[in-house]
């Protein structure tokens, strides 16, 4: 097991880092402190594998692009499975497409899950391990849960508190991952279509939970809170995704488009008429002069007709003095 003490230094690294951090706040030889110290542990693993969600979440979309032409694939050489698989590799290759990339969060995330396993373990037997301290064993080792040490497992410790909190971890931690499992099939699945991928998400939904409840009981209460935050963790992650980007044709997909129709109807009947163009003013005619009317010249714009009458002489009019 030496190739895997780096990864024992790591997990317990993280572990003591953040038990540093809530001794701040709580005790330090608290069950309190170590047990958010775990989940501060999920929460740096989680962070740390966002990149393979994302491409987790890119090879699951494409898989489920291929469908169609892997089912040809599949009826076509349904006698021939070696044909048949050369085929869909080709299909893969040819696409870009890993169909274990899916599964990467799972496998990577593994190692550490074993890792924390081992260490809880270690400090069970009262042992150190990775960068822990005696001190520090001896304060995870004795620091309790609701009565129940940390380090201790259902089947292996005789306290019925001990058995208690296991039993409802185990329970919380089979019903998240019965939860996350049955949210991708029910709302993230293209409905009405025969989907391998649908059929094997439909079989884990059953299967996980199973084999959490029956290997649970050898778990210590530690790695079950450990689980139960990831699952935690992959539900609202899971939420967040199938709400904002889902698979096309799936539930999920079709409840965004309604979510955008509405939304754009609200924005529609929210925003205010155009307001109609100003009228244009009329402008009032200017009174003419009778010599303006006669001659044909109109006024100027705003202007006050000339009044006839003063020295001006009319034709037809008296003739001036001394004219005969």
């Amino acid at each position: 097991m030496g190739i895997l003490n780096p990864l024992y230094a790591a997990v317990s690294w993280i572990l003591v880092r953040w038990h540093d951090l809530f001794s701040l706040v709580f005790d330090p030889d608290s069950g309190a402190a170590w047990a958010l110290s775990i989940a501060g542990l999920v929460v740096v693993i989680r962070i740390a594998l966002l990149p393979l969600f994302a491409k987790q979440i890119r090879a699951q979309r494409g898989l489920q692009a291929l469908q169609p032409q892997m089912r040809e694939i599949q009826k076509k050489y349904a006698n021939d499975k070696q044909k048949q698989s050369e085929e869909l590799m080709k299909l893969y290759r040819e696409t870009g497409t890993n169909p274990f990339s899916s599964c990467l969060p799972i496998f990577v995330q593994m190692p550490f899950f074993f890792a924390l396993f081992h260490v809880l373990n270690a400090v069970a037997r009262d042992q150190t391990v990775g960068v822990m301290t005696q001190a520090q064993v001896d304060s995870m080792s004795n620091a309790t849960l609701f009565g129940a040490p940390i380090s201790a497992t259902f089947l292996g410790s005789d306290d019925i508190n001990v058995k208690i909190v296991a039993a409802i971890l185990i329970v919380l931690m089979s019903l998240t991952t019965f939860t996350t499992q049955r949210q991708l099939m029910v709302k993230n699945m293209p409905v009405g279509v025969d989907n391998p991928l649908a059929r094997q998400q439909k079989m884990l939904v059953y299967v996980f939970p199973l084999m959490f409840a029956v290997f649970g009981v050898n778990f210590p209460i530690g790695v079950l809170i450990y689980w139960l935050v990831t699952n935690l963790w992959t539900m609202g992650q899971q939420f967040y995704v199938i709400r904002r980007n889902p698979t096309p044709g799936s539930a999920a997909y079709d409840a965004l488009q309604e979510r955008k129709k509405a939304k754009g109807i609200a924005q529609e009947a929210e925003s205010p008429a155009p307001e109609p163009a100003p009228k244009a003013q009329r402008v009032q005619p200017t009174k003419q002069s009778r010599s303006q009317r006669a001659s044909g010249n109109p006024p100027k714009s705003g202007g006050n007709p000339p009044k006839s009458g003063g020295n001006s002489q009319r034709s037809g009019g008296k003739k001036p003095s001394g004219s005969k």
